[in-house]
């Protein structure tokens, strides 16, 4: 059956944390013990890894925000250091190790046993059609170990949701780079000033901002104009609504439990991380 809106966004919030742990210290450390350069390498090894070899190209039109040439510095390399299939399995030792050592008692919990569940079966549920990153990813083995279960569901359930913002994004035509900019404005943040984006060279930052300022997206001080939170917004609700497919195969009282057993856990990384 189809949930609200807010629920569905209230899954994200939720799953967002339990699945980023891949890109912690962890993680990182067991790719730079396999030959990996860098963090990168390893973000780019571990997240492409279902996708086979895929050549940058495909890689960076997949992952859609990335600027020109930053996928290209890390793929094919790594394929010449590790293969997708240890890349996947590096990648799931050191994801399930850092959710374990960040909520500590809660990994023996049967709270955490009845959430990787019920997850499981939401994120095995969903169409595959249009959300590559997603496919590939139901295309590997689910782990029976529950915490790397748990992990592994908030992973497919992450990317399915990110396949869906990337058509969301293409439906309202911004571009992997605007898409950072309008991002970095809903935090309250300057452009300029954002993790994601600071380092690109400033005259190429400065071109995408004139775009989305010539759009009635960005003001003259490069805030949000009416039009530009308005049309963020709408991408946001339009992600909202194609994430929803993959919970229709949970009924309200089970997502309203599988929401209640996340919340300790999703807080428990929160505050490691903070």
């Amino acid at each position: 059956m189809p949930h609200s809106p807010a629920t569905v966004h209230r899954m994200f919030e939720l799953l967002e944390p339990i699945a980023t742990v891949t890109f912690s210290e962890v993680p990182n450390e067991a790719f730079l013990a396999v030959g990996m350069r860098n963090y990168w390498d390893g973000y780019f090894a571990g997240r492409a890894a279902p996708l086979g070899t895929a050549p940058a190209e495909v890689v960076h039109a997949i992952f859609y925000n990335f600027a020109e040439g930053e996928v290209a510095r890390h793929i094919p390399w790594v394929w010449g250091k590790i293969s997708p299939q240890e890349a996947i399995a590096v990648r799931e030792r050191g994801s399930a190790a850092a959710l374990r050592q960040l909520i500590g008692e809660l990994a023996d919990s049967p709270g955490l046993v009845r959430a990787a569940d019920l997850a499981t079966r939401a994120a095995v549920s969903a169409p595959t059609v249009g959300r590559p990153l997603y496919a590939g990813l139901r295309a590997l083995d689910v782990p029976r170990e529950p915490v790397a279960r748990l992990w592994h569901a908030a992973t497919l359930l992450r990317e399915h949701r990110g396949d869906g913002h990337n058509a969301a994004l293409v439906t309202h035509g911004i571009g992997g780079t605007e898409a950072h900019v309008l991002l970095a404005l809903s935090l309250g943040m300057r452009a300029e000033k954002f993790g994601r984006i600071h380092h690109l060279p400033a005259a190429r930052l400065a071109a995408v901002i004139d775009g989305l300022r010539a759009r009635g997206l960005v003001d003259a001080d490069g805030g949000f104009t009416d039009a530009g939170r308005e049309t963020r917004e709408r991408i946001e609700a339009l992600t909202d609504d194609l994430a929803g497919p993959a919970y229709e195969v949970l009924g309200a009282a089970e997502l309203d439990e599988l929401i209640a057993e996340l919340e300790p856990i999703a807080a428990a990384v929160r505050a490691a991380g903070d």
